[in-house]
């Protein structure tokens, strides 16, 4: 399995520093190796052109128990090989043994191999089944012979290995230590970085929707001579932008939240006024013209879908500004039975099914608010679905939580409508929901309610369903 690259940039870094660094070693090991084992090798040439084939040219008589007739191995050293050639067969080879010569067996390919050294004076490397790898000079003889001599390579290799082993442990020391040391210094290096990483982390976990935000305080030490000192930079001017936008922005929903409390406040009496002189005129004794009466009637209607527009207003200004709720026990079965009577009455076309657990339920809040979401929810189910839309409303403990699930199997709510369904003035239908007196409140409330009871409320709908699922803490 092929092992994952580090992911983050402390780790890429000194990755990137344990590589180069052993790239260099490699390099600087595989240069002294060549270099030691060329210097060892021209040394090992030298050697052999300076005995200039005087053992090998003692082999050109059969060796005879004569001691004035044996190979002269005078001041050749030990596993020194010599081998005659004449005519490009090999007439006798032996090698040096204790100051004494031992002649060697060679293979036909051993003997080609001979046969193809050239006689430049320069080392070649061949090698011997018996004796191992030797570097060889040929130069020729005095009887149109060549004379080969040679010395075993394996000291030279030994030396080479044995370097490359100090090396390697060298070196692999030195990485270990530069990992550690350099994952020391980035760390260091970095510090800055993980605190613009930080401020950025708290930033983006504020709740930036909506209400007044306190915005961290700027980077102190955003030096702009270094990258990570302009990130910083550029991080404060933006979180400089972002508080004033926020501020505006704060500013502007206060005004707009003082302005819906004060216009709300201040219509509540004008339009109670208008229904009541409406009311009044309408229980006159006596015929009124048909015109007349028909006036008084709408005045009647339009006045109380004004008077529930300006109490919906009222409520949400007054949940906005974070007017504390009523905290006490509520039971959400008895609320809910009561609700779903209401709605019952107000919709007898309709089905509605209950879905109750056989204790009673309660929670700690506020009973008028909660009355008034779960009846806003059957009140939606109501209105929007048609005739014979069968409704349930089911109850359930999981937890700490109570979750109220109010089901419909209507036309659904609009794909691109669903993400904004608790939006303020938000209506599926424009024309039938000022018929039916909708302002486009109704959820809008419910959301502000069940957040104020930090609970949570969400919607799911496709064509033939449609489930809203209000969620309480115990």
């Amino acid at each position: 399995m092929r092992r994952p690259l580090p992911r983050t940039l402390r780790g890429q870094l000194t990755a990137g520093l344990v590589v180069l660094l052993a790239l260099a070693c490699l390099a600087v090991g595989v240069s002294t190796a060549l270099a030691l084992r060329g210097f060892l090798l021209g040394r090992l040439d030298l050697q052999l052109t300076a005995s200039g084939g005087r053992f090998a040219a003692s082999l050109e008589h059969e060796a005879r128990p004569d001691a004035d007739n044996r190979p002269d191995t005078r001041g050749q050293a030990d596993a020194t090989f010599g081998a005659r050639l004449l005519g490009g067969e090999v007439t006798r080879a032996a090698v040096v043994d204790d100051t004494a010569d031992r002649s060697v067996p060679l293979t036909a390919d051993e003997r080609r191999a001979l046969a193809a050294v050239p006689t430049d004076g320069r080392g070649h490397d061949v090698r011997l089944s018996t004796l191992g790898i030797y570097r060889v000079v040929a130069v020729p003889g005095d009887d149109r012979d060549v004379l080969v001599t040679g010395l075993p390579l394996h000291p030279v290799e030994d030396t080479v290995h044995r370097l490359e082993a100090v090396e390697a442990a060298l070196f692999g020391a030195a990485l270990l230590v530069t990992g550690v040391a350099g994952a020391l210094w980035v760390r260091v290096s970095l510090r800055p970085l993980k605190r613009v990483t930080a401020q950025a982390a708290e930033v983006a976990a504020l709740p930036l929707a909506s209400g007044e935000i306190a915005m961290p305080a700027p980077l102190a030490d955003a030096d702009p001579g270094t990258e990570v000192g302009q990130v910083g930079s550029a991080l404060n001017h933006m979180l400089g932008h972002i508080e004033d936008a926020l501020v505006r922005r704060h500013a502007s929903e206060e005004r707009l939240r003082h302005f819906a409390a004060d216009a709300s406040h201040e219509l509540r009496t004008p339009v109670a006024n208008i229904r009541g002189h409406a009311e009044l005129a309408l229980r006159r004794v006596g015929p009124l013209p048909g015109e007349v009466r028909h006036a008084l009637q709408r005045i009647d209607a339009e006045s109380r879908r004004m008077s529930g527009l300006v109490d919906d207003l009222l409520l949400l200004a007054r949940i906005d500004a974070g007017r504390p709720l009523a905290h006490e026990p509520v039971d959400l079965t008895r609320l809910i039975l009561d609700a779903t009577d209401d709605a019952r009455a107000a919709a007898p076309d309709h089905v509605w099914l209950l879905d109750l657990p056989d204790s009673p339920v309660v929670v700690t809040g506020d009973a008028h608010r909660l009355q008034q979401a779960v009846g806003n929810l059957l009140a939606n189910a109501r209105t929007h679905t048609p005739p014979g839309t069968e409704t349930t409303v089911a109850l359930t403990q999981e937890g700490t939580g109570v979750r109220v699930r109010v089901s419909d199997n209507g036309p659904g709510i609009p794909q691109a409508l669903q993400g904004e369904v608790f939006g303020r003035f938000v209506r599926a239908d424009h024309a039938r929901s000022r018929a039916t007196g909708s302002t486009g409140l109704g959820l809008a409330i419910v959301h502000a309610v069940v957040t104020a009871h930090h609970g949570t409320v969400t919607v799911t709908s496709r064509p033939g369903g449609t489930t809203f699922l209000l969620t309480l803490p115990r």
